[in-house]
């Protein structure tokens, strides 16, 4: 017997509606020239990490929870005596996701997270790069399901980019509202 392999519902969504509506708006000759997500990838800065090693810890910790994949420490690569730093100590952390595990956070991102911003008013659509990649930032960590509020010592802030196979900020403008990212007009 073969088991049934699982399909994220995003990716299920790209491959019966959303390559299809991308390739008449954009009159795409070969199926390959649709863009499509390659990756994302999610940073958490922790300055306080220099005063105290247990923060990384936490951090590391509530990363993974978000995530489902363990974060790799960053370090720092010189010393800066005013912020009390020295070259190679653990500054933050950083997870990179792909295929499954991207759809999924992709998903919970845009119909869980995002609506439980605070005074949210939609992403800005001017945070692309010029080559298919959108950049954002959470000011809480806490905005996740998977975070237990009660457990939480510190509220961190975090980066996300979602890196596409886009050309230009049009066509990833256009994958992602498809994705349901919500840009502000």
């Amino acid at each position: 017997m073969s088991e049934a392999k699982y399909t994220p519902r995003l990716r299920t969504l790209y491959d019966k509606s959303i390559r299809e509506k991308l390739t008449t708006q954009f009159s795409y000759g070969n199926p390959l020239q649709v863009p499509a997500l390659d990756k994302v990838v999610i940073n958490m800065g922790v300055g306080e990490a220099v005063a105290d090693s247990k923060k990384i810890r936490s951090a590391v910790a509530d990363l993974a929870a978000i995530t489902g994949q363990k974060p790799i420490e960053t370090k720092s690569r010189k010393s800066i005596a005013s912020f009390k730093l020295r070259d190679g100590m653990t500054i933050g952390a950083k997870v990179t996701l792909r295929r499954e595990r991207m759809y999924e956070f992709v998903d919970r991102l845009t119909t869980i997270a995002l609506p439980r911003v605070k005074d949210f008013r939609g992403l800005n659509a001017k945070s692309f790069d010029g080559r298919g990649n959108f950049a954002m930032g959470l000011k809480e960590h806490i905005v996740f399901p998977e975070i237990n509020y009660d457990n939480i010592e510190t509220v961190w802030g975090m980066d996300i980019i979602v890196c596409t196979t886009a050309r230009t900020n049009e066509e990833a403008k256009a994958l992602l509202t498809e994705f349901g990212f919500p840009f502000r007009n």
